[in-house]
């Protein structure tokens, strides 16, 4: 949508997403539908509407607000102390959607041993929304549900994060702290552990508390065609989210045969502004080109 002085990408796939609009706007207003939504936009700049999103918790980027630079596409932070094993890694998959069920799917095609956790009273939207896609995401992987909310279900979930290899996750920082997991305590207590943390703007400081999807944040990656009259237009379905998966499942197994110790850092724009940038990605990420 064309803001006062930009462009800026929203999504917003859950229901409660609209009853944050007037928040976001400021406005006693209701905006009841896209159209309402973008003529609302027009007139507010668009690090107003950015900041307010990062607050309320809006999924919100602003076109190319992510450029691609010199660093590494999946930034890696020592943690522990590496140790190489042998035998396939046993693999503890805390994902939603699409990149982090893609990479840790990935991860099981490759030999390692997979086990899905979910949340008993939030699971992963696709399992009902798209059976056909959650299938071809999680084949391979054993499974459980665990209630987050139960000291049980808490304890069950650091345990399994105490006997994995690699864990892969897709949760802001806060989410974690809500349960009453942190990666420091992980490590101390695994210390040849790779955390593969999925995230939209990556996992340190105000990036970290900022929700993203891929359509938005391949927007906020610059990850997009552009019209001769100058207006922004989608390459393709969350193609972040794709991306992000190859990314992550590429940096976890480099990570294990150096043998761990490691949180790996992946953002959906940054690996979204490196494709944008390099216009395809098989150099890091595999053979998968996007479309032109």
């Amino acid at each position: 949508m064309r803001a006062a002085d930009g462009w800026i990408a929203v999504n917003l796939p859950r229901a409660d997403d609209w009853t944050l609009m007037p928040a976001w706007l400021e406005s006693e207003v209701p905006t009841a539908d896209w159209h309402e939504l973008e003529i609302a936009v027009a007139d507010r700049p668009i690090f107003y509407l950015r900041e307010r999103a990062v607050m309320l918790g809006v999924a919100a980027g602003m076109v190319g607000e992510v450029a691609h630079d010199a660093g590494p596409i999946t930034p890696t932070f020592a943690m522990g102390e590496p140790r190489l094993r042998v035998g396939p890694p046993v693999v503890a998959d805390l994902t939603s959607l699409w990149a982090g069920p893609l990479c840790a799917g990935l991860l099981a095609r490759g030999g390692a041993r997979v086990t899905r956790y979910e949340s008993a009273q939030r699971p992963d939207p696709s399992r009902h929304a798209a059976p056909h896609f959650y299938r071809s995401l999680n084949q391979g992987k054993a499974h459980q549900l665990l209630d987050f909310q139960t000291f049980e279900g808490r304890t069950r979930l650091r345990e399994a994060l105490g006997e994995a290899d690699i864990v892969v996750t897709s949760a802001r920082p806060r989410a974690f702290a809500a349960l009453g997991i942190d990666p420091e305590d992980m490590f101390a207590a695994n210390p040849s552990l790779i955390w593969v943390a999925i995230t939209g703007y990556g996992w340190q400081g105000q990036s970290g508390q900022r929700v993203a999807f891929g359509d938005d944040a391949a927007a906020a990656g610059g990850l997009l065609r552009w019209t001769a009259g100058g207006e922004p237009r989608f390459l393709g379905d969350a193609l972040a989210d794709p991306l992000t998966g190859l990314a992550a499942a590429s940096a976890a197994m480099r990570a294990w045969k150096d043998g761990g110790g490691v949180l790996i850092d992946v953002a959906l724009a940054r690996v979204a502004a490196f494709a944008a940038h390099h216009d395809m990605c098989g150099e890091v990420i595999g053979n998968a080109c996007l479309p032109h």
